[in-house]
């Protein structure tokens, strides 16, 4: 896994392979040794927000190896003033049970200024509340704006929609962001399960002995800079998600890929909040 890592500009690494926890909750200590079992596998960052109403269970999940985990956790678009970022920012702290939040991200565009949130942002990481600040569901005009304001070149990433039938990032948003060597996150790779039964993937697992869900993930994961955030809810699905890291997708398969799920071919609108 050593050279597949994927550096911030701070020099912080991490796995390509995250972990996502929307919708958890249900099965909670399944999903907290789920969560363990990808740790000690490596995939550290695990993704989580005050929306999902999981951060308390990412907490309990990380409490004997925060030292280890990557957390990236999100404020709410009504809540980001300068002073909401702030108050949100403290009660994700108290539910994640640590004194510092790795990523802390604006989650999807709102109500409130950019500048009045990157400023509140720019002050918790002075603070050492949070290591790294990025956005959410931006797109590169957005993200433009972001990189204008004062200290807005610290922006350290950027989380979207991405998978096999959602490419419209490929336009622009993924070599403007590899351009400026800020990773970018996708959210729902495996495309919420829809895509796993589609008999091109089918076809191209059969090829390397691997399931459609490792397929998809190693798709997602090929671009560098690029960092997949599925949810696995059982220590079985993380291990199937973790043998993904080990599939290197050949012209063919790629190619077939292309054949089933086209690229985009014009600017296309950003998918997602």
């Amino acid at each position: 896994m050593e050279g597949r890592m994927i550096a911030f500009r701070s020099g912080v690494q991490v796995c390509p392979l995250g972990q996502g926890t929307y919708q958890m909750g249900k099965r909670r200590g399944e999903e907290i040794r789920a969560l363990r079992r990808g740790i000690d596998l490596g995939m550290t960052l695990i993704d989580t927000a005050e929306m999902y109403d999981t951060e308390d269970l990412v907490g309990e999940a990380v409490r004997d190896c925060r030292d280890k985990a990557f957390i990236v956790s999100k404020v709410l678009p009504g809540n980001a003033s300068y002073e909401g970022t702030k108050r949100a920012c403290e009660r994700s702290l108290r539910r994640l049970g640590t004194d510092y939040i790795d990523l802390y991200l604006l989650h999807w565009i709102g109500p409130h200024p950019f500048a009045e949130t990157v400023r509140a942002m720019v002050e918790l990481q002075q603070e050492g509340k949070i290591l790294h600040w990025g956005m959410s569901n931006l797109d590169v005009a957005d993200m433009e704006r972001i990189l204008a304001l004062p200290h807005g070149e610290d922006c350290a990433a950027n989380q979207v929609l991405y998978n096999m039938r959602d490419r419209g990032v490929e336009y622009d948003l993924v070599p403007w962001s590899r351009q400026r060597q800020m990773p970018l996150m996708a959210y729902t790779p495996l495309g919420e399960g829809r895509l796993r039964d589609h008999e091109t993937l089918v076809r191209i697992a059969r090829r390397h002995d691997a399931t459609p869900t490792q397929v998809m993930l190693a798709w997602v994961m090929r671009k560098p800079g690029l960092i997949a955030i599925p949810k696995a809810g059982s220590t079985a699905h993380v291990e199937e998600n973790f043998r993904s890291l080990d599939i290197s997708l050949t012209d063919e398969d790629l190619r077939d890929i292309d054949a089933a799920f086209p690229a985009p071919s014009h600017k296309i609108p950003l998918a997602g909040w």
